[in-house]
C-alpha cells in the first residue's frame, strides 16, 4: 500500500514522504494511529494544505520530548527477580515491569515508548531504548538481579554470575600432595595418631 507519512517513522521516512508498505502494517498500525494517510489524490491535497501545521505540531512535540529526555536519559532501575543459579529468570521482565519501575522514579512514560526487542530472561544490566518522539530517543539501564545486594554489585560492574561460578569451582579444589600415590589420602588430611598409639605396652 502506498501511504503519506504524517511523522518520521524509523527505517521508512520523514513527514510528507510517500512510501510503499505492507497492507497489514498500514491497516493495523500506521493508519489507525494517525501516523500516515493513504496516498490518494484527495489525501495528497489534504496533506499539502495542512503540511505547515503538521510540521509545526511535530516541531512542538519534538521540543517537549527533548525537554522530557533530560529527565529520563541515563536513569537506572533495579528489578529484583527470582532466578536459577545459571542466572535464568523464572519468567521474564516485560515492558510493563520496566515502565512501572521508571515511572516510580518519576519518568512519566507510556508502554509504547519502551523499545524492547525481546523480553529480558536473565539477570544482568541491560540498555533499553526509550522513544519519546519519532526523532527523540534515549537510553536507560535496567538492572535485573536476585537481591538488592546483587543489584548493587552489578551496578558497580561486577559480573555476579562469573563471580559465583568462580566460588563454586574454588569449593571443589582438592588438596594436592605430590608425594602421595594415586588414590592415597594426603598426609595433612589424615588424623594425627592418638597419644600413645603404636607404643609398646609396658
Amino acid at each position: 500500500m502506498e501511504i503519506i507519512l504524517l511523522e518520521r517513522i524509523e527505517k521508512l521516512g520523514s513527514i510528507g514522504d510517500v512510501v510503499n508498505v505492507k497492507d497489514g502494517y498500514a491497516r493495523n498500525f500506521l493508519l489507525p494511529n494517525k501516523k500516515a494517510l493513504r496516498a490518494n489524490e484527495s489525501n495528497r491535497k489534504v496533506f499539502e494544505s495542512n503540511r505547515t501545521k503538521i510540521e509545526a505540531d511535530n516541531a512542538s512535540k519534538r521540543t517537549e520530548a527533548q525537554a522530557h529526555a533530560a529527565d529520563v536519559e541515563g536513569k537506572t532501575v533495579a528489578l529484583i527477580r527470582a532466578a536459577s543459579n545459571s542466572g535464568q529468570l523464572y519468567g521474564s521482565v516485560s515492558v510493563r515491569d520496566i515502565v512501572d519501575a521508571l515511572n516510580a522514579d518519576g519518568a512519566d512514560l507510556s508502554k509504547a515508548m519502551i523499545v524492547l526487542e525481546r523480553p529480558i530472561k536473565t539477570i544482568g544490566v541491560f540498555d533499553v531504548r526509550v522513544s519519546l518522539h519519532p526523532e527523540v530517543a534515549v537510553q536507560v539501564k535496567v538492572n535485573v538481579a536476585r537481591s538488592p545486594d546483587e543489584a548493587e554489585q552489578q551496578a558497580a560492574g561486577v559480573d555476579v554470575l562469573a563471580a559465583m561460578f568462580e566460588q563454586d569451582v574454588s569449593g571443589f579444589t582438592e588438596a594436592y600432595d605430590p608425594s602421595a600415590e594415586p588414590g592415597e589420602i594426603p598426609a595433612d588430611l589424615m588424623d594425627a595418631p592418638a597419644e600413645g598409639e603404636g607404643e609398646a605396652e609396658a
